[in-house]
């Protein structure tokens, strides 16, 4: 009768540690960091994308030079705030990131909405490409940064609640997700790239 029940006892004991997280928990991270890596793709190709402004804006708006400066400062800071998906969890670094990328935004849109006055400029196919390339990041990066908060609310609420938080204290010292927020007033708007009309 002792051989049955010793038989079954792993099989429990498997059970029992599937539904404490042992796999979800992990899982779930997982899920963030990858949908962290997402957000940070989208970015850099947002950030790829100004040295094509600044080539096109440049000779086309020589009067804009201080804010195309702007831009290509910002640019560089904001590259060079990186958040790997090991520190997804320091709330202080995902706001550097957050501001940095803030304020590219920022001087993105200021740069843009002078533009405006340039009919010439408006015309040039390069920059008609570039807009409607950045008007497609633009769109990534928010579709991006809402996949990445929705895995993090599924992975902080997991370690969180009974019973995937026995697994994530005791086998994992699993600690919250810092979800994204915008840092800069009106960095969730995107910059402006519609001129046409």
């Amino acid at each position: 009768m002792r051989r049955p029940v010793l038989a079954l006892t792993p099989v429990v004991m498997a059970v029992a540690l599937s539904g404490c997280g042992m796999n979800s928990v992990p899982t779930a991270e997982e899920n963030a960091k990858a949908k962290w890596a997402d957000v940070q793709a989208a970015y850099q190709r947002r950030a790829n994308l100004i040295p094509n402004l600044e080539a096109t804006v440049k000779g086309a708006a020589a009067s804009e030079k201080s804010i195309l400066t702007e831009v290509i400062n910002a640019r560089a800071r904001a590259t060079s705030v990186q958040v790997s998906a090991d520190d997804i969890s320091d709330p202080a670094k995902m706001q550097q990131f957050a501001q940095a990328q803030g304020q590219l935004s920022g001087s993105l849109g200021r740069l843009l909405a002078n533009v405006e006055a340039y009919p010439n400029l408006k015309s040039q196919d390069n920059f008609q490409t570039f807009m409607s390339q950045l008007e497609g990041t633009e769109n990534r990066i928010n579709i991006a940064i809402g996949d990445y908060n929705k895995a993090v609310q599924d992975y902080n609420t997991r370690i969180r609640t009974f019973p995937d938080a026995i697994g994530a204290k005791v086998f994992y010292g699993a600690k919250p997700i810092t979800p994204y927020q915008a840092t800069t007033p009106g960095a969730e708007n995107a910059p402006k790239v519609n001129f046409g009309g």
